[in-house]
Formats: C-alpha cells, structure tokens, sequence
C-alpha cells in the first residue's frame, strides 16, 4: 500500500451534499415560487433574511415586564421626630450639618425631609429641605421653629 499523501487523496462522492437547485421549473419540485411561498417582503429578492424576524421574540423571552419610571429626582434623606427628641437637647438648633454629625443622614447632597413619626417634647428651631404636615405642626406644637433649607 502507497503511502498517503494529497496527490493520492480520493473525493468521497457521497459525503458532499449538493445544493438546492431551486426556480428549475415545476418539473423540478422547486418551480413557480421556488420555496419562498406566495407575496411577501419574503417572497421577493432582498427579502428579510428568516432568523431576523425572531430577533424580538428572543430579546422579549427572559425579560420581565417592568412598568412605572424611575423619577429623575433623587430622594429626600428621611428624619423622623423620635429621632431628633434623642438625638438633641432643649432649645437647641437643628440644621442639615448638626444631622450629619449625629449620624441622623449622611449626606445633605438630595436634601432632608423631617417626618411626623414619634413625640417631640423639646423646642428646637429646625432647618431641613421639606416637612410633613403632622411633623411642621409637633415642631410648632413643642414651641420650636420651623425653617426650610436652601
């Protein structure tokens, strides 16, 4: 037996699979519409290549359905009342720096909103970007004062 090299190589016939040869007439089995069907962007020459058209389909399969927006304003740092009572004496000045101090928020960067949850006994003078109505009304209730921040 000959050593095997590429001049002695044999094509095996049966291993190549010929190509469609479609638009050969009807006689063929692919005359007429030559597999494209009948009108349709499809049907004609430079029609929409098949996987295309499950390009939705499969960015749609494993997304959920997300409704509502996300608001282009950031949200307030929340304080309530309870915490400024332990956090602050009698007749003391409440403002965006002394909260930060106290570890109440960390950044004044969105701004600070005081909130009616607990009691507030002590007169403070308070200072922060917005307030709840039952929060603005215990302040002035305690005898403090109320100030919005810039």
């Amino acid at each position: 037996m000959s050593e095997l090299s590429l001049h002695n190589l044999k094509v095996n016939k049966k291993a190549q699979k010929k190509a469609k040869r479609v638009g050969r007439g009807n006689a063929s089995g692919h005359g007429t519409y030559s597999t494209r069907g009948l009108k349709g962007q499809r049907a004609r020459s430079g029609g929409r290549r098949g996987l295309q058209r499950f390009a939705m389909a499969l960015a749609l399969r494993n997304k959920p359905k997300i409704g509502g927006f996300k608001s282009l304003y950031a949200k307030l740092d929340v304080v309530n009342l309870d915490q400024l009572e332990s956090n602050f004496g009698n007749g003391e000045i409440v403002n965006v720096k002394k909260m930060i101090e106290k570890n109440l928020i960390k950044s004044a960067k969105s701004g600070v909103k005081i909130l009616g949850k607990g009691t507030l006994t002590k007169k403070l003078t308070v200072s922060a970007h917005a307030f709840s109505e039952t929060a603005k009304e215990a302040i002035i209730k305690a005898g403090g004062k109320v100030q919005l921040a810039r």
